[in-house]
């Protein structure tokens, strides 16, 4: 029994590892071609004038509250949320990104809605940036 009990720790220990391992590898630093500086991913509140592009389409995200006593998201979560969803698209960056007030919905107690649009550099690449603080 106690042998039985000893191999169940043994495997528990090497699944530990095992998954903290595969923890630790989606954590290094991304590399972006653009990157603002203010929030640590390529979406921006202007257009981007120095480089050519092309419109990969228009990318939307919306950012809840869990409670009413929850903060307001800030502007660094829903540029991510927005980032997310453009990646997805294969976007290098997000342009005119806006975002409203928080509004309370049937769903939730507080909702921030964004839309930007999601573009991909054409010509030649740029150097690659890693976000301050990666």
């Amino acid at each position: 029994m106690k042998v039985r009990a000893l191999i169940s720790c043994a495997v528990l220990a090497c699944a530990s590892v095992a998954v903290g391992g595969v923890a630790t590898a989606k954590d290094k630093a991304k590399t972006y071609v653009v990157v603002n500086e203010d929030v640590g991913v390529p979406v921006f509140a202007y257009d981007i004038t120095d480089r050519p592009y092309t419109v990969v389409g228009e990318v939307k995200a919306g950012v809840r509250k869990a409670t009413v006593f929850s903060k307001e998201a800030s502007q660094e979560k829903i540029y991510k949320e927005l980032w997310e969803r453009a990646e997805k698209m294969g976007a290098d960056a997000v342009i005119n990104a806006k975002y409203g007030d928080s509004h309370v919905s049937v769903m939730s107690w507080g909702k921030t809605n964004a839309t930007g649009t999601a573009i991909k550099f054409t010509g030649a690449p740029a150097t690659a940036v890693t976000p301050a603080g990666q």
